[in-house]
């Protein structure tokens, strides 16, 4: 004699409630992660804000360690920053595999947008290594250079190899930054691992009028006694 077995069928309304237990029991997939990280580079605010509300991390990271923050200001995206920076618990300070932080590769990139947003939402810029502002100098981002020189940033940090902003600025011919960093005071006298100067570093690029700038800057700062 064959056992017998007593069918179960759930009526609808505990077949709903089944279903939704299921779901709320599933990890979440690596479709709903890479459609997190694609929304936040592709500027899709709405999408992250809807996904962070399901429950997904709003500090979650790609393979190479950035974050959706990170995504948003490598891209220019400044609607998911705004969405981010509401999201409790996003992490400003977080760094990607290579040490690059959100306001850093905004910086680095030119996005003065994106780079006010992270500013004045405190992140971090006066740390040691590289930085914003040394990134900014390297690149010639003059309006970043003055946001974050407005905000107190040290003109005299120094990268790992001992470069400092003007060092970076002359050396690539970015005129504009040169003047600023002179304006906000940066030393003249600092040298690098390669016992370079900012002026002697302008002067081997050919460029010759940064030097220029630069001697008489230091003519003027002996005049006044500083």
């Amino acid at each position: 004699m064959k056992p017998s077995f007593r069918i179960f069928s759930p009526r609808p309304a505990r077949l709903a409630a089944l279903l939704v237990c299921m779901q709320l029991a599933l990890p979440v997939s690596a479709a709903s992660l890479d459609d997190l990280l694609n929304a936040a580079k592709l500027g899709d605010a709405r999408e992250v804000a809807q996904l962070v509300a399901k429950g997904m991390d709003p500090n979650s990271t790609d393979a190479g360690g950035n974050t959706l923050l990170i995504l948003a200001a490598r891209e220019d995206q400044p609607a998911v920053v705004a969405e981010l920076l509401k999201t409790r618990g996003v992490k400003l300070d977080a760094r990607n595999a290579a040490g690059d932080s959100a306001l850093m590769l905004a910086s680095l990139r030119g996005y003065t947008g994106v780079a006010e947003q992270l500013v004045s939402a405190r992140a971090p810029f006066d740390h040691g290594g590289w930085n914003p502002l040394l990134y900014a100098a390297f690149e010639g981002r003059s309006a970043i250079v003055d946001l974050l020189l407005a905000k107190g940033a040290n003109p005299d940090a120094l990268a790992p190899n001992q470069s400092s902003a003007l060092m970076f600025a002359a050396r690539n011919g970015h005129e504009e930054v040169v003047t600023r960093l002179l304006k906000a005071g940066a030393r003249l006298d600092l040298k690098n691992d390669q016992g370079e100067t900012a002026e002697s570093w302008a002067l081997k690029h050919r460029n010759t009028d940064i030097a220029e700038l630069i001697g008489a800057e230091r003519k003027a700062r002996a005049a006044r006694g500083k």
